[in-house]
């Protein structure tokens, strides 16, 4: 019975769902700091390594403004949580902290961003296969706009966060 038990909480916790502790400020006020988050693995599909083994099959894009848990691309041992912010084959500008894709005129509309923020960032343009991130905080935030390799690949999302459990609960949007 304990064997299967820990099989059981093994295949849910590489498959399923993946559980997060935030350790920074970059995603206030949405996720604020030590709070306990689940995220869906298989949110965008099956995207996760079993045994030593990739197991990657697609069947939904992420969008834009998903809150995603992903390997950190300058060091794929640790994950990051950030918000996606440029889809595949989009341009990427922030000027004076306001962003704008593809040439608009009008900015996006973010209003999760705690406080203004501040600063001057790309162009960025995203590849094929990858995304844009920032996080809420943007002026506390280590991001896209501040990573060596500034895309995040889709095999390297880990999972959708989904609900912060702790403090309280909470879906997060």
């Amino acid at each position: 019975m304990i064997i299967i038990v820990a099989l059981a909480v093994i295949l849910i916790d590489s498959i399923v769902l993946i559980n997060a502790k935030i350790p920074s400020e970059s995603m206030e006020k949405t996720i604020m700091t030590g709070d306990r988050i689940f995220g869906f693995r298989m949110a965008y599909g099956i995207n996760f390594d079993f045994f030593g083994k990739h197991v990657s099959k697609q069947y939904k894009d992420p969008e834009r403004f998903d809150v995603v848990i992903f390997k950190y691309p300058d060091d794929e041992s640790q994950y990051f949580i950030k918000r996606i912010i440029g889809l595949p084959g989009e341009t990427v500008d922030i000027i004076d902290g306001e962003v704008y894709i593809d040439g608009a005129k009008e900015k996006l509309e973010d209003d999760f961003t705690p406080e203004t923020p501040r600063g001057s960032f790309g162009p960025y343009e995203v590849p094929e296969g990858c995304y844009f991130m920032l996080g809420d905080n943007r002026n506390w935030s280590k991001d896209s706009r501040f990573w060596e390799n500034t895309f995040v690949e889709f095999d390297k999302i880990v999972g959708k966060a989904v609900i912060r459990y702790y403090p309280s609960i909470k879906l997060i949007e």
